[in-house]
């Protein structure tokens, strides 16, 4: 009976990290792999999570070493490397927060306005969501906590009702494309989707401190994460066109757009259009309003312990004013904000860092030069996406009119 209680236990934190994974970062996934062909794609994911894997276990140690309720990871970035890792945490879980908020307003609005061509501007759409969705951040969240569950197996439900839909489309020739270039471009959005750390504090906690549960916890957790955003990849890819009339790979890669307004397009099903807007908007609040606490908590810390602000309305606008206003001006931001954020903020503060952690604390050889790789394989992610946000470096894909298939064209 303890085993069974154990066993249930661990498997329903595993479905937390699932869920953590099922966010913003799914929605991308097809458009941004969908370049560099479905292998590369299955490769480039296998990587990541277990490169996101380890520093997850990383952090797990510590954690655990640590045994606190409220565990916070720029001080555990302070202990190991001082005041620049604790700052540089402090500016990379901003750049986190403010970076997935301002996908999420831009995300929901192209799917809803993509999905069913309202008569009203975009910034109206935007919003009505931002209003709702912040007002029940600042209401406590008492309304997600209680139905959260109820949320995830909906969502749950939707992903496998559009996947099965999905699958009907999808075009085998269309599966063996690759083009491998195309890869280190998709990387930091593969990273968002198997994102989960911020919450390994918690994971620690609800298993009593012990690391074997911990790791087998998040193992689970990954691999089931793995297989769905497997199976997205491969009706995004298997199904989408990479060009033509319809709204092809391209287009929506050039457009921002998530890969379910594609998708609801080429199959003209009202079903399909009900079902994935369900699907993408719970994906999308649930992640919407954990976010959302997170930064106004970690904005409230900041402005009292730091600023020495004590007020709550500065501490309001401070955090959802910047993401509203990006979103605003830049409506068409989704697949950039969520490149950005896991090529810069995700891959340093729960890649990058934890690596190093790893680096200083381990003795063997054959330890010191995996977290070195690990480290190598972070940091390549990272200049590339700065050489990326600086134009110094571009990776565009054009379609000529003789070929079915997008080809590269390298600008320095």
């Amino acid at each position: 009976m303890r085993k069974k209680g154990s066993f249930l236990i661990i498997l329903l934190i595993a479905f937390l990290v699932t869920g953590n994974l099922i966010g913003a970062g799914i929605l991308a996934l097809p458009i941004q792999t969908g370049l560099a062909g479905f292998l590369p794609s299955l490769v480039g994911m296998v990587a990541v999570a277990l490169a996101m894997f380890s520093t997850a276990v990383i952090l797990g140690e510590e954690a655990i070493k640590k045994k606190q309720a409220v565990f916070n990871y720029p001080s555990l970035y302070h202990q190991y490397m001082g005041s620049l890792g604790k700052w540089i945490a402090i500016a990379a879980n901003l750049l986190i927060l403010y970076g997935l908020l301002t996908a999420y307003l831009s995300g929901v609005t192209d799917i809803i306005a993509g999905l069913f061509n309202l008569p009203v501007p975009k910034s109206i759409v935007m919003l009505m969501f931002f209003i709702i969705m912040t007002s029940v951040v600042v209401s406590g969240m008492s309304i997600i906590q209680k139905f959260n569950a109820l949320f995830v197996i909906t969502m749950l439900i939707a992903f496998g009702i559009i996947v099965f839909m999905g699958s009907y489309h999808i075009q085998p020739q269309r599966l063996s494309f690759q083009k491998w270039i195309f890869l280190p471009a998709a990387l930091p959005v593969i990273i968002t989707a198997f994102h989960f750390h911020n919450i390994i504090p918690n994971i620690c906690h609800s298993l009593d401190w012990k690391i074997s549960k911990v790791v087998k916890t998040m193992a689970v957790g990954m691999i089931i994460g793995y297989v769905m955003n497997a199976a997205w990849v491969f009706v995004g890819i298997g199904a989408i066109p990479y060009s033509g009339k319809e709204l092809s790979l391209i287009e929506a890669f050039q457009k921002n757009l998530p890969a379910t307004v594609p998708l609801a397009e080429l199959m003209n099903s009202s079903l399909f259009t009900v079902v994935s807007l369900i699907f993408a908007l719970l994906a999308i609040m649930t992640s919407y309003l954990a976010n959302g606490l997170g930064l106004f908590s970690f904005i409230r810390d900041l402005a009292q312990n730091h600023l020495h602000i004590k007020n709550k309305f500065f501490n309001l606008a401070l955090t959802f004013g910047p993401p509203l206003i990006v979103a605003l001006v830049y409506p068409d931001i989704f697949i950039k904000a969520i490149d950005v954020v896991g090529g810069l903020g995700i891959v340093t503060l729960f890649g990058i860092l934890p690596s190093m952690i790893a680096l200083k604390r381990t003795r063997t050889k054959r330890a010191k030069l995996f977290f070195s790789v690990l480290l190598t394989l972070f940091s390549l992610i990272l200049v590339f996406e700065v050489l990326q946000g600086f134009g110094l470096f571009k990776i565009n894909p054009e379609v000529k009119p003789s070929k079915a298939y997008p080809t590269c064209n390298f600008s320095w």
